[in-house]
């Protein structure tokens, strides 16, 4: 296998010492902060030992086999809260209202696999009922930024001729606008209902949860003729793990641990754009 090293430094003794103990043949430097310690011999032993001294000097690591490309894959798909932008919207939402600390403790349950995801999610809109729909707006313009490094990926990915889904536990207001910014092929989420300037407090139709989301990769990935291990999945929640189920990559990005326990991958420190050195 090859052990690709990523830091936010370009400082190599960290990774020097971890090349070392993966007892590589080789170690190329790609990239100021990326290493590829070649030839290691996989086993889970090894695995826990890097993962330790990775997460101790804030490296990410991934184990590739050398023939692993970019060109494998033929559908990107995408969580879009505290993945592929750094806030969960309806947690700023409610900070509109007053509400994000209440709003905020459900999140968190339900991303880390505590509370069931439909539960959570009518929880949390029911508690915004009565707030004006321009917070949605402001939301957007004043709070919601790109994860660092998603431009740079989606770049490549799109250059590479890879598809795009963003699929979202959240709402179709942003996705809507995410789809148009970043010219994303298919975007899928849960509508807010919206009556007289208001919000209901409720969602219309169906909730896209966690069986959803693995539909709709499931779905995208029929109608482009392709199957799901020409997939990347990209996730940080609870929510996210049965798409990142059946992806032929899974990466887990700043996410939970039960999240970063079943990837193939985590980035735990640099940006999105780190999947790019992986499948050099």
């Amino acid at each position: 296998m090859h052990l690709i090293l990523q830091s936010l430094s370009p400082d190599s003794s960290a990774a020097n010492a971890i090349a070392t103990l993966s007892a590589a043949s080789k170690i190329t430097l790609i990239s100021p902060t990326v290493w590829r310690c070649e030839d290691v011999i996989y086993s889970d032993d090894l695995k826990a030992q890097i993962d330790a001294a990775c997460h101790a000097a804030q490296l990410d690591y991934a184990f590739v086999p050398p023939t692993r490309k970019l060109s494998d894959f033929k559908l990107l798909a995408m969580d879009m809260d505290s993945t592929l932008i750094n806030i969960e919207c309806i947690d700023e939402i409610a900070d509109m209202y007053g509400l994000k600390p209440q709003v905020s403790e459900i999140t968190e349950a339900a991303m880390r696999g505590e509370l069931e995801f439909n539960e959570s999610l009518l929880r949390r809109v029911a508690l915004l009922k009565g707030l004006d729909a321009s917070a949605l707006q402001r939301v957007y313009d004043e709070r919601l930024q790109l994860s660092p490094g998603a431009e740079k990926m989606l770049a490549a990915i799109q250059a590479a001729g890879i598809k795009t889904l963003l699929v979202s536990g959240g709402f179709t207001f942003f996705t809507d606008r995410i789809k148009a910014r970043l010219s994303l092929d298919v975007t899928h989420a849960n509508q807010l209902e919206i009556v007289d300037g208001k919000l209901t407090g409720k969602v219309i139709g169906g909730i896209v949860n966690a069986d959803e989301k693995q539909r709709t990769v499931e779905r995208v990935c029929a109608e482009l003729g392709i199957t799901a291990q020409q997939t990347i999945v990209m996730g940080d929640g609870a929510n996210d793990l049965k798409m990142m189920g059946i992806a032929g990559l899974s990466v887990a990005f700043r996410a939970k641990p039960v999240v970063r326990a079943q990837a193939n991958l985590a980035l735990n420190f640099v940006g999105l754009d780190g999947i790019l050195p992986i499948l050099a």
